[in-house]
């Protein structure tokens, strides 16, 4: 650091010794090659790491470009390395055997990284809904522990949760209602939130079962399974309140999901080892609605020439 005197500046040692292309090179981040076996990946990381199509076509750029784009990590306190962001990353340079992944190394502490890792992987355009919902609940636990957060002690905890929800929800895309409704999914049981991340539960119905009993939910997801269907709104609402007043039994849950819905479409599921076993060992799961159309269709032609066929 120059040292000031009587209005002069004078050089510092770095000042008279460094270049100016070196002081410049010295204050960029730096980048290090960081053995795999030396990096644990985030704890509880919400994030679904696939190894897709998507996944292949990185690992082949990868193995062709190397890594571009530096994952970040910080340094534990037993000398190992946490990924902060870079998880796929990571896995494509296993996948294309490569031994060391380019990472930036930064200085934060337990909750930094956790509001750092979710914030990088919400970049991602393919993001689920579980996924969004556990990432939001992890960020929305570490603000709270942030220095100079109101605590418990000058707020309630709804109020300390909904100016959570609020930062969170301004540094999204998303509002804060709807950042409430997301965080809300991690309440539900995993089978459920699985349905959501399938499409087969819309949001405001899986919100409506995220305040039931896990216990009671399982009842309420064995009857989705049985009757293959899945609540509405209203079914999901009804239910709720059902179960706050202490009503929600199995045999409740039946008789609402069992409802024909408006506009419902009659579905036919086949059941059990004695269909399997007609289909064609070699045939693939995604023919056999063609195959049964066809044998069905193959059926009804033979019924209708017996029925013209002349008497004998």
């Amino acid at each position: 650091m120059a040292i000031e005197n009587k209005g002069l500046k004078i050089p510092s040692i770095d000042d008279l010794f460094t270049s100016q292309e070196e002081r410049e090179e010295a204050a960029l981040k730096k980048i290090y090659e960081i053995p795999l076996a030396e990096i644990d990946p985030f704890p509880d990381h919400p994030f679904i790491v696939r190894d897709d199509e998507d996944m292949i076509s990185l690992a082949e750029s990868i193995k062709e470009n190397g890594v571009l784009t530096p994952a970040t990590v910080r340094k534990k306190e037993d000398g190992r390395y946490e990924l902060l962001s870079g998880h796929r990353r990571m896995r494509a340079c296993e996948l294309a055997g490569l031994n060391t992944l380019r990472c930036e190394i930064v200085e934060m502490n337990r909750d930094e990284a956790t509001i750092f890792m979710v914030e990088s992987n919400l970049q991602r355009s393919d993001i689920l809904p579980s996924e969004k919902a556990w990432a939001y609940r992890m960020k929305m636990e570490a603000i709270k522990k942030l220095p100079g957060r109101p605590t418990k002690g000058n707020m309630s905890p709804m109020e300390t949760h909904l100016r959570s929800s609020a930062i969170i929800a301004k540094e999204s895309n998303d509002s804060r209602a709807q950042v409430d409704r997301y965080i809300r999914l991690t309440e539900l049981l995993p089978e459920l939130l699985e349905m959501v991340d399938d499409k087969k539960i819309g949001m405001r119905p899986a919100v409506e079962l995220s305040y039931i009993p896990k216990l009671v939910q399982c009842d309420i997801w064995e009857a989705l399974e049985q009757e293959q269907c899945t609540p509405t709104h209203e079914q999901a609402r009804r239910m709720r309140r059902m179960s706050e007043e202490g009503k929600l039994t199995k045999e409740a849950i039946e008789a609402i999901m069992s409802e024909k819905k408006p506009n419902q479409k009659e579905k036919i599921v086949l059941r059990g080892d004695r269909f399997k076993d007609l289909f064609p060992k070699n045939l693939p799961l995604t023919k056999r609605e063609d195959y049964v159309a066809a044998a069905m269709e193959y059926y009804g032609k033979y019924l209708e020439r017996m029925r013209n066929a002349p008497e004998r």
